[in-house]
């Protein structure tokens, strides 16, 4: 009999090395999930040696099948033949129908049963090819589906007079919303467009040719607005493109032949209704994620082509029902329309600016149209020097707002504006003034100078020291000139027309008068270029004295070619004196060293540009 001590050994020693083979196939598995096996200690017998097994290999993925591009055969015979035998189906059914409505084998009441019904089991047949994943070809069979019941209501309306227009139309609403409702079950963008489509027909194949405004565009509101309630939960953009088309299309056929004004305020209505419904698409679209920004998504052109053509069409069918009238109503809307797209504009932007994002596309177009119907209702509800005033103010306004709100793309805006205004005050605007300095060009001018003063303080604030602030200082100075010139030339001018009307006056009565008027004008560029050095000395900057500098020469320019030849002799004296005066002056300061630029090396205080601050010490 075995010593039972040496059988516990025994079976210890098995047990040892089953533990150590399930061990290594766990590795070679990568479980991983048993501790490693310790060794049994001085076994009194030798182990039973465990023949060692290779693992099996592990399977690897293998690479993914790749997707082969459908050939020309392939789409033969799924596509093309199957859109020629729908049509062919179509065309052979209806040859059959027509050749018993010829025969009266079928009553009026009978066809249309038979095309509602078969309508409707189109529709059904075609569920089962979307179950068994032929999508196009389900898709193919509704659209030949939907489109049966809507002729089949039309002809039970306009054919055959069986109903009357209420139910047909009630009919046709269930078929639009049916489709619908299909379309977002199904997440089928074509669907939803069957539906739109048949939505915009339905009243057109209704229509009996009397004017009922009220509602017809009652329910193309409707239908609008479902259509922007869509786009909310899809990304279904292109069906806003086919609603408003529809509603353009629906409203220019009824002004083109319904319109009248006494319909004024039904028409001003709806089409404010139909404006407001389109501008809220960009509130309900939702707004790009983090990742699409990141990604570079664009914007979706098709709103962005919307919001412009909604803001053109609406403004537009305004003036045409207002242009009989004065022009204070469609001015009143310009700044209406400007006042909402600029807070729309805001709306926008503050939808991505707590994520630190840049404002989008679509923020800076609503900013854009507001400014560009601002621009718009100024000329309309202003004239003559109004007009420019008004698009100097414009300018001012959106320039704070920029400031404000830190946007580059509205301070733009703002220099557009005070451009349109500058040229039109320098090109168009003609003034006639009584008063000298207190009239209405001379504050005209002077908005100008201010406006182009708060464009350097701010780009001043924000550091730039370049452009930013040399072109509007340079601007302003030419504004200033050319203002105390027109100031000059219009006093001379009344008094030239006074004297030639005075009597016993000579053959050449404004003779004095004109080179008095000469002489003037080169004592205003002197002291003007004396107060611009002034004042760069007072500032420190080299800018304005450059600027003084250059008024100056120009002055002695004209002092010693024009006025010598032009103006007797005390003139002259003057001229010589007042010019020589001021010159040694502007020496003297400069020899003096007063500003310290000898120290400074060759370029002087130039490196401080133009925003007159003192060097550092």
């Amino acid at each position: 009999m075995a010593n039972p001590k040496d059988e516990l050994e025994e079976l210890r020693a098995r047990v040892a090395a089953l533990t150590a083979r399930i061990y290594r196939l766990e590795q070679a598995a990568g479980l991983g999930l048993m501790p490693p096996p310790r060794e049994p200690a001085q076994p009194a017998t030798p182990a039973i040696p465990v023949p060692q097994s290779t693992p099996p290999p592990v399977a690897k993925p293998g690479p993914a099948p790749v997707a082969r591009p459908e050939s020309l055969e392939s789409k033969i015979g799924a596509q093309w033949l199957n859109r020629i035998g729908i049509v062919a189906v179509l065309i052979g059914v209806s040859y059959f129908l027509k050749y018993a409505f010829e025969n009266d084998w079928i009553g009026e009441a009978g066809r249309v049963a038979i095309g509602l019904l078969a309508g409707i089991g189109v529709l059904v047949w075609s569920e089962g090819f979307r179950r068994r994943g032929h999508q196009r070809f389900s898709l193919s069979l509704k659209a030949v589906g939907i489109g049966v019941l809507y002729l089949s209501l039309w002809a039970s309306f306009q054919l055959y007079h069986l109903v009357p227009a209420a139910v047909a139309f009630v009919a046709m609403v269930l078929v639009t919303a049916s489709t619908a409702t299909l379309a977002l079950r199904q997440d089928a963008q074509l669907l939803a467009a069957f539906a739109l489509a048949g939505g915009f027909a339905t009243p057109l194949l209704l229509s009996t040719g009397q004017n009922r405004p009220l509602e017809l565009f009652s329910y193309v509101a409707l239908l609008d607005a479902a259509t922007v309630v869509l786009i909310a939960y899809r990304p279904w953009q292109r069906l806003l493109a086919g609603s408003f088309l529809g509603t353009l299309v629906l409203y220019v056929g009824w002004n083109s032949q319904y319109y009248t004004p006494d319909q004024l305020g039904l028409a001003l209505f709806f089409t404010t209704l139909f404006f407001l419904i389109f501008a809220a698409a960009p509130l309900v679209q939702p707004a790009p994620s983090k990742e699409e920004r990141a990604a570079g998504v664009p914007a979706s052109g098709t709103l962005t082509v919307i919001t412009l053509l909604n803001a053109s069409a609406y403004f537009l069918a305004a003036y045409d029902l207002l242009e009989y009238k004065s022009s204070s109503p469609i001015a009143w809307i310009a700044v209406g329309l400007a006042a909402i797209y600029l807070v729309l504009a805001r709306h926008l932007r503050r939808q991505v600016e707590a994520e630190g994002a840049p404002a989008p596309l679509i923020s800076m177009l609503h900013a854009a149209l507001a400014v560009g119907f601002l621009t718009i209702a100024i000329p309309l509800k202003l004239d003559h020097h109004w007009i420019t005033i008004g698009w100097f103010v414009e300018a001012g306004v959106l320039l704070w707002i920029a400031d404000r709100g830190k946007s580059v793309f509205l301070r733009n805006l703002s220099i557009a504006a005070l451009a349109l205004g500058v040229f039109r005050l320098l090109a168009i605007d003609n003034f006639y003034s009584q008063h000298l300095l207190f009239n209405w060009r001379f504050a005209t001018y002077g908005v100008a100078i201010a406006v182009l003063a708060g464009i350097a303080i701010l780009n001043r604030r924000r550091g730039d020291e370049g452009l930013g602030v040399a072109v509007p200082l340079v601007a302003i100075n030419l504004l200033a000139l050319v203002a105390l010139h027109h100031e000059v030339s219009d006093f001379f001018s009344q008094r030239m027309s006074e004297a030639a009307l005075a009597p016993g006056s000579g053959p050449y009565p404004g003779y004095n008068l004109a080179i008095a008027r000469e002489f003037t004008h080169s004592a205003v560029w002197m002291v003007y270029g004396a107060g611009l050095m002034a004042a760069g000395f007072w500032k420190r900057s080299a800018f304005l004295r450059w600027q003084a500098l250059l008024l100056m020469a120009v002055t002695v320019v004209k002092v010693f070619t024009y006025d010598v030849s032009q103006l007797d002799r005390g003139y002259r004296i003057v001229s010589f004196i007042a010019l020589g005066v001021i010159l040694l002056g502007v020496s003297y300061v400069y020899q003096r060293d007063w500003l310290q630029l000898s120290r400074r090396g060759p370029e002087g205080d130039a490196a401080q540009g133009a925003e007159g601050n003192p060097p550092p010490a």
